[in-house]
């Protein structure tokens, strides 16, 4: 009888920790699953950046300091892996941008180019799928983070492999308005 018992008190730690295993790693895929949603949109932001310099760049030539900064900023932010290094340099790529639309509605002849008007409504449309993406990532984080620190998962989770996840957080600075001098 006490061999059945304790084979049965068995059979429900396994079956226990079988389920939040299983609920963990569901947890941690849909968080991997939503930063890839966020890489494809940062890709395509990066990818959409340059042609918007070019145009800019052949319709004057001036003004170089404000394209290299959006350039450098590009690069840094396309090379940054994981949300603790693509947060700070999408941040930074975020306010060169704003430099260079700034740059734009200051030049009523930049204004008017109808490629640089596509482009625009190209990256607004980006931005705002980040954004999205960003929020259901960081749901998702939040999500797996709170399952692996409820009881009791937390008594298996970390002997099971299973680590906290990082949020995609904004820094300070994309949350600033964004000052445009006009000339």
């Amino acid at each position: 009888m006490t061999f059945w018992i304790v084979l049965g008190v068995i059979a429900l730690i396994a079956v226990w920790l079988i389920s939040v295993y299983n609920g963990l790693v569901g947890g941690r895929n849909q968080a991997q699953t939503a930063w890839r949603q966020i890489d494809v949109q940062l890709k395509r932001r990066h990818d959409l950046l340059p042609n918007l310099v070019q145009v800019v760049k052949d319709a004057m030539g001036y003004e170089q300091e404000t394209l290299t900064k959006v350039i450098q900023a590009r690069n840094a932010a396309a090379a940054a892996s994981g949300p603790a290094q693509a947060g700070p340099a999408e941040a930074a790529l975020t306010q060169a941008t704003r430099g260079l639309l700034g740059l734009v509605e200051s030049y009523p002849q930049l204004k008017a180019n109808d490629n640089i008007k596509q482009l625009q409504e190209e990256l607004t449309g980006t931005e705002n799928r980040i954004a999205f993406a960003r929020q259901f990532y960081n749901d998702s984080v939040a999500s797996y983070n709170t399952r692996r620190q409820s009881f009791p998962a937390v008594l298996a989770a970390a002997s099971l492999g299973f680590g906290p996840i990082e949020l995609f957080n904004m820094p300070e600075a994309e949350k600033e308005v964004p000052k445009i001098a006009l000339r």
